[in-house]
């Protein structure tokens, strides 16, 4: 993976776990993927979406709120959410990640060539059991309560495609998508739903074993993140 350690991704490796949610927290907020006002998900989901600790977490929000980005609501039907007006600029940890346009972009082009060959030969080779786990995982992102909860859905969802293909050596793939969920943000549940629907064109033409028109799913779904990812246009 030597092409995948620029300066930029090295940048966010040296922040700390505190700093990394502090960040992707506060971009979502400013690039208005998180509302004004709009209730975050429990810690916990959070922690699982952006694979760090709870305590992690709980670190982050609070800093945040001291910072005026979120604030914290005691009590019954409480909890974090962000600010009615909230401060924009003040968390500097976010240069890493609007610094990063270009490594994002190739993270997602080796992701396309490499994904669009698993998602053919699972067309080709899946078992009978494999539709049915990812018709399950798509119906679960369809009901999930928020981004968190569905960011895990989705990671499970590509993740048993992969394992449909057949093949054992997927290590590639797997550091690809990895790197770069480190710049996985806050998504309106909104575009997640649209996105969702692409997960089950997917699933058809692999239950029907059209590899031609899996991949051409699969390229419409990676590619877009060129223009969603680290912007407005996902809003």
């Amino acid at each position: 993976m030597d092409g995948l350690s620029a300066p930029a991704l090295t940048g966010i490796r040296r922040l700390s776990a505190l700093d990394t949610v502090r960040a992707r927290i506060a971009l979502a907020v400013e690039l208005g993927l998180l509302a004004p006002g709009e209730a975050l998900p429990p810690g916990p989901e959070i922690a699982s979406a952006l694979g760090v600790g709870e305590i992690t977490v709980r670190r982050a929000l609070v800093s945040l709120c001291s910072d005026g980005v979120l604030v914290r609501r005691r009590g019954r039907g409480g909890g974090t959410s962000v600010a009615a007006e909230p401060a924009l600029g003040v968390v500097a940890e976010i240069a890493a990640y609007t610094g990063a346009g270009a490594e994002v972009h190739e993270l997602i082009d080796h992701r396309l060539a490499l994904e669009t060959g698993l998602v053919h030969l699972a067309a080709i080779r899946r078992a009978d059991d494999a539709v049915p786990a990812m018709e399950d995982l798509v119906q679960r992102m369809e009901k999930a309560s928020g981004w968190a909860e569905f960011h895990e859905l989705d990671a499970r969802f590509h993740a048993t495609v992969v394992e449909a293909s057949g093949l054992t050596a997927t290590e590639r793939y797997g550091e690809v998508v990895r790197e770069l969920y480190r710049y996985y943000l806050p998504y309106p549940l909104a575009y997640l739903r649209e996105s969702n629907r692409e997960h089950a064109k997917l699933v058809a033409a692999i239950d029907r074993r059209d590899a031609v028109a899996a991949v051409e799913v699969t390229c419409r779904h990676v590619e877009v993140l060129h223009e969603t990812m680290l912007s407005r246009h996902s809003r």
